[in-house]
């Protein structure tokens, strides 16, 4: 991401922002206890949330009290954010030039985001703002694949996929461990979207960077693709509601000196 935004996120994020704000899953109710236990983010702490997106997750951080700030490269997504969030500063920026001195915060949170630019000038840009001491912390819902229809729904939308990062490659886990970091730690917790089919698969499908990014016409086969699996499927025809199972995978580690 240090010479520009990936095409997928910067059309894809731009224009489905609206479903993306929409249709993505929020982040357990646990996970408050995870921003409070392990990266000790309180009514006194300084963060900076990077690739914030429309602010799903930077909700999480303004209930803790903590002052932050919420940045992302996508102005579009930003103004869902300011939009509903007005306790939250932003700023658009890249992650390897955050808008911010030396040690200035307490914590770096990337939600659903660090796969798109996890490269070790980014994690080194990390290091410069975070105070000694300061936490990393790195937060993703990962499709439960474990359920047969999740596995359907993600072998559709594979095959769209192109060269767009993902969180399930793992290729961001090259860049730990890290210099002037201690270790990652993992906490693992679960996670049920509940809605709609259309809004809790559908939309899913449709916020999905390299769908959004589609031509109209490849756009409109992979939704049909999705409806015509969710009518085939028994646990999803004709419910009023139903649960796209998550397992929300965080992962924290500590400025070293």
């Amino acid at each position: 991401m240090s010479d520009g935004v990936h095409r997928a996120a910067a059309t894809g994020f731009a224009d489905g922002a609206d479903i993306y704000a929409a249709s993505r899953p929020g982040y357990p109710a646990e996970v408050l206890d995870w921003l409070r236990d392990c990266l000790a983010i309180g009514p006194d702490s300084k963060v900076v949330e990077v690739g914030a997106g429309t602010g799903l997750f930077t909700r999480l951080l303004v209930d803790t009290g903590a002052s932050v700030v919420a940045t992302d490269p996508v102005p579009e997504m930003l103004a869902h954010l300011a939009s509903t969030l007005p306790g939250a500063a932003t700023a658009v920026a890249t992650a390897d030039a955050l808008p911010l001195p030396d040690g200035s915060v307490d914590a770096v949170i990337c939600a659903t985001a660090f796969h798109w630019f996890a490269t070790p000038q980014v994690v080194a840009e990390f290091r410069r703002v975070l105070r000694p001491g300061g936490a990393l912390g790195l937060i993703w819902n990962v499709r439960d694949v474990g359920v047969p229809w999740v596995r359907r729904l993600s072998k559709i939308t594979d095959r769209y996929q192109d060269d767009a990062p993902r969180q399930k490659s793992q290729a961001w886990r090259a860049v730990f461990p890290a210099p002037g970091f201690t270790p990652l730690h993992e906490t693992v917790m679960r996670y049920d979207h509940a809605g709609t089919a259309e809004e809790v698969i559908v939309g899913r499908t449709l916020s999905t960077s390299f769908i959004a990014a589609l031509p109209e016409d490849r756009r409109a086969v992979a939704v049909a693709e999705v409806r015509a699996m969710i009518a085939d499927t028994p646990a999803l025809a004709g419910r009023e509601r139903v649960a796209f199972p998550y397992l929300t995978k965080a992962y924290d580690c500590r400025r070293i000196e």
